[in-house]
């Protein structure tokens, strides 16, 4: 049985529950500030009048049509699947294909999501020297503005928000957030795990 360490300093038993189920897990202070700040940050960022007031200050694509939240994300996908080392290799050329991978979409719904950002002129799109039957994408003189202006505005919103903050505080902040990122990627909460939540909540 599942043991933890009592004040004292011995190992203890700890109790399982009288129903047979797994004991709980010890209380980890941390964990649950962490899942608190997480949860507020995610109502925060999704309010739907945040989200309304970014799009109202969006200037208007080439075709008439407002900037949407997803023009920013394919612009995002591209420039980061741009960057590569050796542009001339085939596995930097920007598909749509890479574009679902970045995003984490699937290729149906990245290949509308780049049709959009090339109607708004943000994205280009030209044969593959590689293979002629997909599409190498690039960024267009706009497109680089919106990813330059967006970089511009994210840092200095970061900056902000992080005003009293040490440089130490910020690179131990920035190294402990990516390594949490990164581990996130690796081990996603699918949404099937918010359904475990209900079916083991109305077992007990």
């Amino acid at each position: 049985m599942a043991t933890e360490t009592s004040a004292t300093g011995r190992t203890a038993e700890r109790a399982a529950p009288r129903d047979g189920s797994p004991p709980e897990p010890p209380a980890d202070g941390a964990l649950t500030e962490i899942a608190t700040a997480l949860f507020h940050l995610r109502r925060v960022w999704a309010k739907p009048d945040l989200v309304k007031r970014v799009r109202a200050q969006t200037s208007t694509a080439a075709d008439g049509r407002p900037l949407q939240l997803s023009n920013l994300m394919v612009v995002n996908a591209v420039a980061a699947l741009t960057d590569c080392e050796r542009p001339d290799e085939p596995s930097c050329e920007v598909t749509v294909g890479a574009v679902a991978e970045r995003l984490e979409i699937d290729p149906s719904t990245a290949s509308r999501l780049v049709g959009h950002a090339i109607d708004a002129g943000l994205v280009s799109r030209r044969p593959s020297p590689v293979d002629a039957r997909r599409a190498n994408l690039g960024l267009t003189e706009s497109g680089r503005r919106v990813k330059q202006v967006s970089d511009r505005f994210r840092r200095a919103y970061l900056d902000d928000l992080m005003a009293d903050w040490s440089e130490r505080e910020r690179t131990e902040f920035a190294r402990l957030l990516t390594r949490f990122a990164d581990a996130a990627v690796r081990a996603p909460m699918y949404p099937d795990g918010v359904d475990r939540i209900f079916e083991e909540a109305a077992a007990d």
